[in-house]
């Protein structure tokens, strides 16, 4: 399914952040968090691990480009959290995980500028979270973002 969502979202391009060969990000239009991002593989993959090296080195540079942009938005050290979904290892291994699709989500609390925060309140707990930015928003704010880090720009010092 995450596949298909990928695909679809490739044709749509409007909520498409960065892309490359093996790897697209998105801001999905799930989001509720500003500036959230979805990191999907083109292919199936079950696990970190079955990566190619290409596709190992090719996660490294969309990671790069897309950090990048976080840290671009405001001109900080953008935080985050960030973590992976994957097919179950361990005493799982043998069994058809085949359903699995590795997928890492991006959760940055940023709203506005560097010192303002989304903060979850009470009914958005209880209820139903508030969208402060809608998801083509927030994709076409990081698209058009330099790759290039802003405090190498200032430097002039190449990556």
């Amino acid at each position: 399914m995450l596949l298909d969502y990928c695909r679809l979202e490739e044709t749509q391009k409007e909520r498409v952040v960065v892309a490359n060969e093996h790897w697209l990000v998105v801001v999905p239009y799930w989001a509720v968090w500003p500036f959230q991002t979805l990191l999907l593989p083109r292919r199936h993959v079950l696990r970190l691990q079955d990566l190619s090296s290409e596709e190992r080195d090719s996660l490294a540079s969309i990671m790069k480009r897309l950090l990048s942009k976080y840290d671009n938005l405001f001109e900080i050290s953008f935080p985050y959290s960030m973590g992976w979904h994957g097919a179950p290892t361990g005493q799982y291994l043998g069994e058809d995980c085949s359903h699995w699709q590795l997928h890492a989500h991006f959760y940055p609390p940023l709203l506005r500028s560097a010192t303002v925060r989304k903060f979850m309140v009470g009914y958005e707990m209880l209820a139903q979270a508030q969208r402060d930015l809608t998801a083509e928003q927030a994709a076409e704010r990081l698209r058009n973002l330099p790759e290039e880090h802003y405090k190498l720009r200032a430097t002039g010092v190449q990556d």
